[in-house]
């Protein structure tokens, strides 16, 4: 992508706001030389032009600027961990209270077989198999801006063996798992140990994760949205004495059964004014098989809610959750907050250089993510800074588009803004789900 240069203004006030977030993120680096770098590294990733490499935010002839920063970045033993943490903790305090946890996938392809983690393995977002390394971003994210707080890089099978563990340094906790798993671990430390307000978690699931990822989820009270394939087999019926069942279904097929049941939600797509119309309809479900098994039966229902966009015939995307007593649009909006976190990836995590990392190690690819996270926050916080605030406005429908006949279409629903949550800290085993996303 295009590298935005941004003004001198601008730069200093993100430079000022660097300052004031190396001193609240980062007490738990315990020497002020390391604080130092910290602070010489971010504000490379968010002046320096072209790729943001050690090298290129050290500048030509600073050799001993650049050894320093290597050592930091690769090597220094911080832990990352408490960063991200409170990186979290004053975003929820100072941004837009955040309506979900969003996780973004992120590929970066290689040339080379020596940056950590990468392998040739086959890529759902590519479509095709790459060399390449595979990691996910965790987000606040709200309808006006969404911010990386956790990071995850999956890793092959063989960089799970002794000898490529020692040469990257992966400590021997780290295992070989799927993208969706690392994903989940990682929801499943946020919500136990980081002493924030558990949101809905939005995530994509692959029919072969999903069963997994429901149980872990529903055995740690984490309400969830995940999108699925229409291909994904669902049970359904059967819950009465009477009713004959249960069926199992193609997602698919489930949701286009029941279009006589549509409603019409009328939003605003991230990013700009335009207006969008879908249609979208719902089902209870017993359980979603997946590689032969059945879930054990969740504490709460699952849905199943299916969306056709306004001009197609078959729905088109899918989702499962666990949250019942919410209406369907704000549900619908929860999961579009994927639309906004890749928004923000395009426009400014990737113009920090989230992808630029060319070291080896497992260290410093973790180190370079969370400064990368904390440059984004620093880059987003200031930019909105210099912005009035959006008065809220009601969902309209597609400019220059005619509405139809009352009888011709189904009931319209108009969906204002998710209530705000509670201002609280969320205290696990205290707060009920249904308060999560009010």
């Amino acid at each position: 992508m295009a590298r935005v240069v941004l003004p001198e203004e601008s730069t200093k006030e993100i430079s000022e706001l660097i300052d004031v977030l190396i001193s609240q993120l980062f007490e738990s680096l315990p020497r002020r030389d390391q604080r130092n770098w910290a602070r010489v590294y971010l504000n490379g990733l968010v002046q320096t032009s072209g790729k943001k490499t050690i090298r290129n935010i050290a500048g030509t002839g600073a050799s001993s600027v650049e050894q320093s920063l290597q050592q930091f970045i690769s090597k220094s033993p911080w832990d990352w961990t408490p960063v991200r943490r409170s990186l979290a903790q004053h975003l929820e305090r100072t941004a837009q209270r955040p309506l979900a946890w969003v996780l973004q996938p992120m590929v970066v392809e290689k040339a080379g077989d020596r940056s950590v983690g990468v392998g040739r393995q086959f890529v759902p977002q590519l479509g095709r198999t790459a060399n390449c390394q595979q990691a996910g971003g965790i987000w606040l994210a709200s309808s006006e801006a969404s911010f990386p707080v956790e990071w995850t890089l999956t890793l092959p099978g063989p960089w799970t063996t002794e000898l490529l563990r020692r040469r990257a340094g992966i400590p021997d906790t780290a295992r070989s798992l799927t993208p969706a798993q690392d994903a989940v671990h990682a929801v499943q430390r946020m919500a136990a140990g980081w002493q924030l307000q558990r949101r809905p978690v939005v995530m994509e699931v692959a029919n072969s994760d999903l069963a997994q990822s429901v149980e872990s989820f529903v055995l740690q009270d984490i309400p969830f949205v995940f999108k699925v394939d229409g291909s994904l087999p669902v049970s359904f019926g059967g819950a009465g004495r009477h009713k004959p069942g249960p069926h199992t279904a193609p997602a698919r097929e489930l949701i286009d059964s029941l279009r006589s049941q549509r409603r019409v939600v009328e939003w605003t797509r991230h990013g700009g004014a335009e207006g969008a119309v879908t249609l979208l309809t719902s089902a209870s479900i017993l359980a979603a098989p997946a590689e032969d098994r059945l879930l054990p039966a969740p504490t709460t229902p699952l849905l199943l809610v299916g969306a056709w966009s306004e001009a197609a015939l078959l729905p088109t995307e899918f989702w499962i959750t666990n949250i019942g007593d919410r209406p369907l649009a704000q549900l619908f909006l929860l999961a579009k907050l994927t639309d906004r976190v890749s928004l923000d990836f395009t426009e400014t995590c990737e113009a920090v250089g989230i992808r630029d990392f060319e070291g080896r190690s497992f260290r410093g690819w973790h180190h370079h993510a969370t400064l990368a996270s904390v440059a984004h926050a620093a880059r987003l916080l200031a930019s909105r800074s210099q912005e009035p605030a959006p008065r809220p406005t009601a969902p309209r429908p597609a400019a220059g588009r005619a509405p139809a006949p009352l009888a011709a279409r189904p009931p319209a629903i108009r969906p204002g803004p998710p209530p705000a949550l509670p201002a609280r800290a969320y205290t696990p085993g205290q707060t009920p789900r249904r308060e999560y996303i009010r």
